[in-house]
């Protein structure tokens, strides 16, 4: 783990700070972000310059989520205003977190729109600049210098051969060189691709490797909403999509 926490930051943290606490104005919500050094890699056949910025230490999670898509920072008048009913997620499909279980467990079954929404959403709340990581960017932190996929994948990863079929709470494996849990397995986490288009990178509890691994990836797949009655399908939720879920990074 790394050193020093700040908490309480009403700007974006200085570079010099290895990681800060983030809190939900109003709420106990709070998550961890860790700072990625500056350095550079090949992804897909592009090298890709890196500057330092922060990334949360788990996937996000229910807890922070659910404030965000259940509009638990409205008032209930605000509420039945529709305050922000455009830019909030739909009510889901069923039990949003499938049964497997909610406080400390990462969020999942958004689509990459939610996804890039509760950036925007947590970017007001906070007053820093939040979003979805890059491609490049969320290899180059799951890496943390590693250049092949572990070895004892069980010890990092939940995937298929040890989740039961299930997603399960964040951060319960060894973490990675920089201090990041669940970057291989679990729920795959959405990106933006160096093509500009949303995709999810790591596997998730679903997989076998070596589609777990640091240059999996998996582009958003219709089958994923196939259950989805509505025309047009939804932009907020992928009936069909359990393992599927987001980490985010903060900009210097």
């Amino acid at each position: 783990m790394f050193g020093m926490i700040i908490a309480g930051w009403n700007s974006p943290p200085a570079q010099a700070q290895e990681a800060f606490v983030e809190k939900i104005p109003g709420h106990l919500a709070e998550f961890r972000m860790i700072r990625i050094p500056e350095g550079e890699i090949t992804v897909r056949g592009q090298t890709v310059k890196i500057r330092p910025f922060w990334i949360g230490e788990t996937e996000v999670t229910w807890d922070v989520y659910d404030i965000y898509a259940f509009r638990l920072d409205l008032t209930p008048e605000e509420q039945a205003q529709g305050v922000d009913a455009e830019s909030r997620p739909s009510k889901p499909y069923g039990a949003p977190d499938r049964g497997f279980g909610h406080k400390g467990y990462a969020a999942l079954g958004m689509t990459a729109n939610a996804a890039q929404q509760f950036c925007n959403w947590l970017s007001k709340k906070t007053g820093k600049k939040y979003r979805l990581a890059t491609e490049a960017e969320w290899e180059y932190a799951a890496r943390a210098g590693a250049v092949e996929d572990p070895k004892n994948l069980k010890d990092v990863a939940w995937y298929w051969e040890n989740a039961d079929d299930v997603a399960h709470p964040v951060g319960k494996k060894k973490p990675n060189a920089w201090g990041l849990y669940d970057v291989l397995g679990n729920v795959m986490e959405w990106t933006i691709g160096l093509d500009g288009q949303p995709v999810t990178c790591g596997g998730s509890y679903m997989d076998r490797p070596p589609k777990v691994g640091f240059s999996a990836r998996q582009p958003y797949l219709p089958k994923w909403q196939e259950a989805d009655a509505h025309v047009p399908k939804s932009k907020w939720w992928l009936s069909d999509g359990p393992f599927v879920g987001m980490r985010v990074v903060c900009e210097p």
